[in-house]
């Protein structure tokens, strides 16, 4: 799709069958800058008040506003555009989240104020401020252009009915307010079914929602094989691990699952150590095989730490190399060989420490033995 766009920028702009409103091409055609002769060329002949609008009253670049101009031939209001964008600013809406609104479908320039106004409204009576709104709309275009009464006010009863208050769906549309786009009854209620019995307490359910929304939001029959899935790797019902090994198999791809599985194998992990760490720390999982291979290489090389200790700290595998594994494990290279510590320490206590709290523990303390020069930069930058 980028690819097209570079060989013909024109064709993009001007061509009635080439609108796309995905958010890649809206991100590719940000970065482009365009000489003035450039510009006038953009301008739509079939509709320049409106391009005039957009780019001289609301500051819309040349790009977007010819982009959405040309898109509505039939469009002769230049009015209730400028209106309907001098509304959603007074709303705390920024010229940016405006061109994303009008590239995705420049028709909601013809909206009228009142319908836009009773949307809005239904969003502030969640508790949302106008800024979380603005924010929420500009991020999921498609909910402003969803029928009020037909589609809004039934999902946010639906989830309210679920949640349990306006507080908490204002809260989960925060995370993820792409909740509004599906058929919660088709999707979101199944899910939730499916996992109910299981015998898995309803707040249990409520919290994974919340961290894990996306989750929900997959073909009832995906999660249900997820479930399955996670039930045969051992996974018992009752842990707190159970939801999050579903997730990973409704949201990984069988490919991925089995590349990771090889990585493992190649590494020299057994099927036994691969389920015993699947039970402990499912997510890790969800990571790239490129990942995993990765850190089982750093920890290994230290000679300090071998399979087993992987095994028993899996969630290892889930730590930023050059955040936290790597100049970890240089402080304690350097404090060991300098009969600094008489012991290293186990795997999953140096990594579960914060940076403050290892620094205090590994660092600080052997500040002048080190030597600033061997002290990563991650510890240095916090003043020590």
């Amino acid at each position: 799709m980028i690819a097209i766009a570079r060989n013909n920028l024109s064709s993009l702009f001007l061509s009635p069958n080439s609108f796309i409103c995905k958010s890649n091409v809206y991100l590719f055609l940000s970065v482009h800058s365009f000489s003035t002769s450039r510009v006038k060329r953009l301008i739509p002949s079939h509709c320049p008040e409106i391009y005039d609008v957009l780019v001289h009253k609301h500051g819309f670049s040349p790009e977007f506003a010819s982009l959405a101009a040309s898109h509505l031939p039939k469009f002769r209001s230049p009015e209730r555009a400028d209106s309907v964008l001098s509304f959603l600013k007074e709303n705390s809406f920024t010229s940016a989240q405006l061109e994303k609104l009008v590239v995705y479908k420049p028709r909601i320039l013809g909206f009228t104020i009142e319908g836009i106004r009773l949307k809005l409204k239904v969003f502030e009576d969640l508790g949302l401020s106008s800024e979380e709104i603005a924010k929420m709309l500009s991020s999921n275009q498609s909910i402003l252009h969803l029928s009020r009464s037909n589609n809004i006010i039934p999902s946010l009863s639906l989830l309210k009915g679920l949640l349990g208050s306006n507080h908490e769906v204002a809260r989960l549309l925060r995370k993820s307010a792409g909740f509004l786009t599906y058929d919660l009854e088709k999707v979101l209620m199944p899910n939730v079914e499916t996992l109910k019995s299981c015998g898995i307490p309803m707040v249990r359910i409520l919290h994974f929602l919340y961290v894990h929304p996306r989750c929900f939001l997959i073909k009832p029959d995906i999660m249900r094989k997820s479930v399955d899935r996670a039930i045969e790797m051992g996974v018992s019902l009752t842990s707190v691990h159970f939801i999050h090994a579903a997730s990973v198999f409704s949201c990984t791809s069988q490919g991925i699952w089995e590349v990771n599985l090889q990585a493992l194998r190649d590494s020299g992990f057994s099927d036994n150590d691969i389920s015993t760490m699947f039970r402990k720390a499912p997510l890790v999982f969800s990571l790239s095989a490129k990942k995993i291979k990765n850190v089982i290489e750093l920890v290994l090389a230290t000679g300090k730490y071998n399979i087993s200790d992987i095994v028993a700290n899996p969630f290892s595998l889930g730590f930023s190399i050059e955040k936290r594994l790597e100049p970890r494990l240089q402080i304690l290279g350097v404090l060991e060989s300098r009969d600094l510590i008489k012991k290293r320490p186990a795997l999953g206590t140096i990594l579960v420490y914060s940076d403050g709290k290892f620094v205090d523990r590994f660092v600080r303390p052997y500040y002048n033995e080190i030597g600033k020069e061997y002290i990563p930069k991650i510890y240095i930058e916090m003043k020590l």
